[in-house]
């Protein structure tokens, strides 16, 4: 066996129609997960989001609620008050993707250090 071998099955990975793509295209992006945590914890303004999310646009953070939307993950909810009040919030099939990503969220704080020191490791010994 190749040191290279994961016992993956290459079959349909480089298929348009992947599911696990299309999935990791939404989910695995730099803003996705951490919104959909933060909407886990309830309902936000989108203020309320742009606050608590740091380092995201407010043009990132409209687009990706955006496409979260649109993949029916969130629900946008808009009030017809002056100003406008816009709510959005994980819909059904949204909340189910809280299980997984509170997994990865909870291995990466207690992995953090871990990855840290083996990165000073490898870089140490590639700089030597």
């Amino acid at each position: 066996m190749s040191a290279t071998h994961t016992d993956v099955p290459a079959e349909g990975a480089g298929d348009q129609d992947c599911p696990i793509r299309e999935v990791l295209d939404r989910v695995g992006d730099k803003w996705s997960t951490l919104i959909v945590l933060r909407l886990g914890k309830g309902t936000r303004r989108f203020n309320e989001l742009h606050r608590e999310i740091d380092g995201i646009s407010q043009r990132m953070l409209t687009l990706t609620l955006r496409a979260l939307e649109r993949d029916g993950l969130v629900t946008r909810t808009v009030y017809a008050t002056v100003p406008p009040r816009v709510d959005y919030e994980l819909t059904d099939i949204g909340r189910t993707l809280l299980t997984p990503i509170t997994a990865l969220h909870e291995w990466a704080v207690a992995h953090r250090d871990d990855i840290r020191d083996a990165r000073a490791q490898h870089d140490a010994r590639a700089t030597a």
